[in-house]
C-alpha cells in the first residue's frame, strides 16, 4: 500500500510583511546663526557694566583710578545740573554733525564719479588712496596753518576721516557689480538714469552702508582728539581739563558719553540699513 503524502496548499496571498522602518535621510543641520536675540547689542555693554559695578562693590577697583559706576553717574548729574555737560555735549554734536555731513557728501560724490567713469577713476582714485595712506591726524599741524585754530580745521579733519571709508566701500561696491547685469540692462535698452536707479543703486547700497557705519564711528574717534587742541568747549576739552585736576570720574563721564553716541548712531544706521535692504536674505536677518 502506497503512502499518500499531502502538502499544504500555497496561500494565494502571502502574509503581510512586517512594516519596514522608514528610511531617514541625513539630519539637516541648522547652519544659520538662529533668531536674533532681543536687545542683543545691549547685552555685552550691560555685562561689562555689571562686572564693573560688582568689582567696585567688593573693593577690587581703586576708586581713585576707576571710580564706581554710581560715582560716575553722580558726577554726570552734577555737571548736567550746572550746565557744563549740556553745553559741551551740544558743541561736540555740532562739530561731529558738520564734519560728518561734509564727509558723507564728499565720499558719495567722489565714489560715484570714480565708480561710474573711467576718467573719474583715473583722476580721483589714486588721489584718495594717497590720502588714505597719510595719517589723517598728522594733517592737523598743516590744517592749523591753513585754516587757523578755530572750528574750521576741526570740521575739515572730521570730514576727511569720514569720507575715506565711505568712498572706499562705495567705490568697491560699484566696481563689484556683476557685469552680466550691465549687459542685461543694455539688452533691455535702459537709459543711463534708469540703469543707475535700477542696477547701480541697489547693487552698491550694501557697501555704502558699511562705509557709512565706519564713517560715523570715525567722526567720534577724531572728535575726541580734536577737542583737546585749542578748544574751549566740548567733551574732549572737558576730559582734558579733568586730566589736569586728576578727576578720573569726569574723564569716565566723557568716555561713556562718547560710547553712547557711537552705539546709538551705529544702531540708527543699522536700522536704516535693515529697512532699506529688507529685500535681501542674509545671515543677519
Amino acid at each position: 500500500m502506497t503512502a499518500v503524502t499531502t502538502t499544504a496548499p500555497t496561500p494565494l496571498v502571502s502574509p503581510p510583511a512586517a512594516a519596514a522602518a522608514p528610511v531617514r535621510g541625513p539630519r539637516r543641520r541648522a547652519l544659520a546663526p538662529g533668531r536674533r536675540l532681543p536687545a542683543a547689542r545691549l547685552i555685552g555693554p550691560g555685562l561689562v557694566l555689571l562686572l564693573w559695578a560688582a568689582a567696585s562693590a567688593v573693593g577690587q577697583l581703586d576708586p581713585a583710578a576707576i571710580p564706581a559706576p554710581w560715582t560716575v553717574l553722580r558726577t554726570a548729574g552734577h555737571l548736567w545740573s550746572d550746565g557744563t555737560l549740556s553745553t559741551d555735549v551740544l558743541t561736540s554734536l555740532e562739530r561731529a554733525g558738520y564734519g560728518f555731513a561734509l564727509g558723507l557728501t564728499g565720499g558719495v560724490v567722489l565714489a560715484l564719479a570714480a565708480g561710474l567713469s573711467r576718467v573719474g577713476e583715473a583722476l580721483i582714485d589714486g588721489t584718495v588712496q594717497l590720502n588714505r595712506a597719510i595719517p589723517t591726524l598728522g594733517l592737523i599741524p598743516l590744517f592749523i596753518l591753513w585754516l587757523g585754530i578755530g572750528e574750521t580745521f576741526k570740521i575739515a579733519i572730521i570730514a576727511i576721516v569720514v569720507y575715506i571709508p565711505i568712498y572706499l566701500n562705495l567705490h568697491a561696491a560699484l566696481s563689484g557689480i556683476d557685469h552680466r547685469y550691465v549687459e542685461l540692462a543694455e539688452v533691455q535698452g535702459l537709459s543711463r538714469v534708469r540703469f543707475i536707479r535700477q542696477v547701480v543703486v541697489p547693487g552698491a547700497l550694501p557697501g555704502f552702508f558699511v562705509g557709512l557705519r565706519l564713517g560715523v564711528t570715525g567722526s567720534w574717534l577724531s572728535l575726541v582728539v580734536l577737542e583737546q587742541i585749542n578748544a574751549t568747549s566740548g567733551l574732549g576739552y572737558l576730559m582734558f581739563q579733568a586730566q589736569n585736576y586728576g578727576r578720573t570720574d569726569i574723564i569716565l563721564v566723557g568716555l561713556l558719553i562718547y560710547g553712547v553716541f557711537g552705539l546709538v548712531s551705529d544702531s540708527a544706521v543699522r536700522l536704516v540699513e535693515r529697512r532699506v535692504l529688507s529685500w535681501r536674505r542674509t545671515l543677519s536677518n
